[in-house]
């Protein structure tokens, strides 16, 4: 049998230097998902429903470090869930407007991660 390899990759030892780099940078998807997060309050506050305003005013966007959490409410305003989730037993029928928000502006925010992602594809390398 012969000791000689079966496969023999070229420009391995940059393909890893670029894999490497490419997961480092994955990580740094901060200002996109700030992006994205301010895309969905951006719909959400034309979404919530208005009284004094201050609901949809409430509306904020928290960069996490593999996403971004969208919320509504306070201490102050404490109604923010059981407006959007409901709440049977006093009759207030759901209006998820954060949900409608995030799926009604998907195409938006998947394009705007699918370019950011691309990008940092774009400079893995390895045999040229």
């Amino acid at each position: 049998m012969s000791k000689q390899p079966l496969v023999e990759v070229r420009g391995a030892k940059e393909l890893r230097k670029t894999l490497k780099a490419a997961g480092d940078d994955l990580g740094d998807l901060k200002a996109a998902h700030q992006a994205v997060g301010n895309m969905v309050v951006n719909v959400a506050r034309g979404l919530a429903p208005v009284r004094s305003g201050a609901l949809a005013g409430s509306i904020r966007a928290t960069r996490l470090a593999g996403g971004v959490s969208i919320k509504a409410g306070s201490g102050s305003i404490r109604y923010a869930g059981p407006i959007h989730w409901g709440w049977p037993a006093r009759n207030i029928a759901a209006n998820p407007f954060l949900s409608t928000a995030a799926t009604t502006s998907e195409e938006q925010w998947t394009a705007l991660y699918e370019e950011e992602l691309n990008k940092i594809l774009d400079r893995v390398e390895g045999d040229k």
